[in-house]
């Protein structure tokens, strides 16, 4: 499966996910990156809600996130990144029909 492909299935997948976290005016602290791993070791797969009086704006958010995180921003629409753990993301990019 090509990278196309697992960035497809994952945002298939989000598309019944609700928002989970929100960054706000407050922006990106240590809390929120801890929030952010605890819902990904949980669910592996997040979206999150950069709301408009933010600092940074959703791009600028979803590249710290990875940095901090080491997760990987599969899709930036709007406000909304959608995220998933480093290991989700391999094993379906690296999967083979």
């Amino acid at each position: 499966m090509t990278e196309k492909d697992a960035r497809k299935e994952l945002m298939r997948r989000a598309n019944e996910l609700n928002i989970t976290v929100h960054v706000g005016k407050d922006g990106l602290d240590q809390g929120l990156f801890d929030e952010i791993n605890n819902q990904l070791k949980k669910n592996r797969l997040i979206k999150i809600k950069v709301l408009s009086n933010s600092e940074d704006g959703a791009k600028g958010t979803a590249e710290a996130i990875e940095e901090a995180t080491g997760a990987v921003a599969v899709d930036v629409r709007g406000g909304v990144i959608v995220l998933t753990d480093k290991r989700t993301w391999t094993s379906l990019s690296q999967k083979k029909f």
